[in-house]
């Protein structure tokens, strides 16, 4: 037979000098092809929205990553000698394998029987194997591995054959045939995938941490992958793998975690065989306002995690100990389809178990884990920020803003990517892009789903589930989401285009605006006559030091415009300006505020009549509140206009 274990899932060094020199000259291009007015100080709103929330996400991140490292480096290496040191005098009185298979190719299933059975021969506890099965031929192979293993005494098979419903109702029937042999809190449960292959003392060196704590309900191991596909799809699942092992490592300082990954699990098996348990395996359901009651497709690692984590008992991930998993996409030829349905199918599980696990509150589990849980449903709006302000900013404000953002995606993944590398250890280039793949893409799958959590699809079993029965029922369902998802998307939108000034909320002029014109003007001249009014106003509000621009027409003022600064708390502005090109900016001044304006040689209007205002020779106007600089404008005495 083959030997899988042997085969690197890595892309070739061929695929990484390409993605090299295409990112070398991506960045050469974006550092000296950058545009300068991407550091003008009107970029501050874009630098702010980037900054402020990717800080708070990386900050969060970080502290993960600390975790992690401290967990790898400190807490375990404790936990690991005192493990070995009880492995070497104890063991479990009975192991249980639960390993479920559905149309797994005949060489991978030989290979990964083949190893589970070397390593229970090897361990030396009595262990019954059931084997969850969809077809006789599947009987054969796992005959031909204990033949092929002589037979040993200490190692029993059970088949059971699935109904086809999915993989609940296999792991169910199992698990209350080990009830019926009555386990101890010394026996000990397996369940695994069937496409999982075990590398030797991978039994011996994770089970004994049970005998180490009687307060560990279950455990989970690192993972490796053996890929048939393309390299993006080998360093695609390698990253998944780099950071699932952060993430795990930073959640076991907390003994707790977030998944008890189905691939490869161990629990005790008095926990497992629990009435509450099996019934959660088999039938875990929600019960939702607007869909109603359904059932869970998939996603049995969740349902036993969430009844561990409900009944306190604790969890621990096992950092030096790898199970490889036989991976493939649903369609090898089309990554990014591919990819999507399985990132759906793992976060629709995901969300459907999170909110209950959140209503526990952070008693039950802890704060940390508790808040981790919280995060999941943040992070998938924070994520999206980014993309949309920088997005916004590059079609309404600045094209040259999308540069900045690139930048900003190549410097803050590349820190990211060389932090899983040295925890993971080794490092792919490809991860720089497919790290924000992840982020972006998993983070808008996640905005959809929560809004269809009940649509189930299994793709390896190709059964659905989740919808009513009715198609109009159906419809009304999918119309709703389609609807909620848009709001809550369409508000987030309204808020960041207000908050990084694409959209001005009203000022004080608008409002005036919207009022009745008898209210709005007073005692002032119609707007065709009198513009010191609204001229008032702008000078109010444009934030401190700012310019007001004026419009290239014909703008008149007389002293109601001082009168009207008078009652304003403050003006904020220091200069006015207008247009100098074909058509310009005119200022036709009223006789009783001529005194107030003077040309570059301090000259008053009502002496010269007439003054041209430049950025070299600019005029002012002397207000109450301090003077106001005049550029880019003629300025007329308003009895001299003809």
């Amino acid at each position: 037979m083959q030997n899988f274990q042997s085969e690197a899932s890595k892309a070739s060094w061929v695929t990484e000098l390409t993605t090299f020199l295409f990112g070398a000259a991506l960045l050469t291009i974006l550092v000296f092809e950058l545009p300068a007015e991407v550091f003008s100080p009107e970029s501050k709103s874009f630098i702010l929205a980037i900054g402020f929330i990717g800080a708070w996400r990386y900050s969060w991140w970080f502290v993960q990553a600390i975790r992690s490292v401290w967990y790898n480096r400190k807490v375990f290496p404790k936990l690991r000698a005192q493990a070995d040191a009880v492995a070497a005098v104890e063991k479990p009185d009975h192991l249980y394998i639960l390993c479920t298979s559905f149309r797994i190719e005949p060489e991978v299933s030989f290979a990964v029987y083949d190893a589970l059975v070397r390593d229970v021969h090897a361990y030396g506890v009595p262990t019954t194997i059931f084997a969850a099965i969809s077809d006789r031929s599947d009987v054969d192979i796992i005959d031909h591995v204990m033949a092929e293993n002589g037979w040993p005494g200490n190692v029993e098979i059970s088949y059971m054959f699935q109904k086809g419903d999915g993989k609940r109702s296999a792991m169910a029937e199992v698990l209350r045939a080990i009830s019926r042999r009555l386990p101890s809190h010394r026996s000990l449960l397996v369940s695994m995938d069937g496409d999982i292959q075990i590398e030797p003392g991978t039994l011996e060196h994770s089970l004994s941490f049970f005998l180490a704590n009687d307060e560990l309900g279950a455990l989970t191991t690192n993972n490796r992958a053996i890929v048939n596909g393309g390299d993006v799809t080998k360093e695609w699942y390698d990253l998944r793998y780099a950071q699932r092992h952060l993430v795990m490592s930073s959640m076991s300082v907390s003994e707790r975690l977030l998944v008890l990954t189905g691939r490869y699990s161990a629990f005790r098996a008095e926990l497992a065989t629990d009435p509450g348990f099996i019934d959660l395996v088999e039938n875990d359901h929600v019960e939702h306002w607007r869909f109603g009651n359904f059932k869970f497709l998939s996603g049995d690692d969740k349902s036993t995690w969430y009844w561990l984590i409900k009944n306190n008992w604790k969890m621990l991930y096992i950092p030096d100990v790898y199970v490889s998993g036989f991976e493939e996409l649903p369609d090898r030829d089309r990554f990014f389809k591919s990819s999507i349905d399985l990132m759906r199918r793992w976060f629709g599980n995901m969300l459907r178990t999170s909110g209950r696990a959140i209503g526990l509150g952070p008693r039950s589990m802890g704060f940390f884990t508790w808040w981790s849980l919280v995060d999941q449903r943040l992070s998938m709006w924070t994520t999206l920020i980014g993309p949309s302000v920088a997005i916004m900013l590059t079609l309404f404000v600045r094209p040259s803003f999308i540069f900045a953002y690139a930048l900003w995606i190549i410097f803050t993944r590349s820190i990211a990517t060389t932090v899983l590398a040295l925890q993971r250890g080794r490092f792919s280039l490809l991860w720089v892009p497919l790290l924000y793949y992840n982020q972006v893409g998993g983070a808008l799958l996640k905005t959809y789903v929560s809004f269809r959590f009940n649509r189930q699809k299994w793709s390896r079993q190709g059964i659905s589930a989740g919808e009513p029965d009715d198609p109009k029922a159906v419809r009304r369902q999918r119309m709703m989401g389609h609807f909620m998802h848009g709001v809550y998307y369409g508000g987030m939108l309204m808020v960041l285009i207000i908050a990084v000034g694409v959209l001005a909320p009203p000022d004080r002029l608008s409002m005036a605006a919207w009022k009745d014109e008898s209210e709005l003007w007073g005692d002032a001249q119609n707007a065709s006559e009198n513009d010191s009014y609204w001229i008032a106003l702008s000078l109010a509000d444009v934030p401190a030091g700012d310019s007001v621009q004026l419009p290239a027409e014909d703008l008149m003022l007389d002293a109601t415009l001082n009168e009207e600064l008078s009652k304003l708390d403050a003006i904020h502005a220091t200069r006015m300006n207008g247009y100098d090109a074909n058509m310009s900016t005119v200022l036709l001044v009223a006789p009783d505020l001529a005194d107030k304006l003077r040309n570059a040689e301090q000259r008053p209007l009502s002496e010269v009549q007439q003054m041209t205002c430049t950025q070299d020779n600019a005029c002012t106007l002397m207000t109450q509140q301090g003077p106001i600089v005049l550029t880019d404008m003629e300025v007329r005495l308003r009895s001299a206009q003809a």
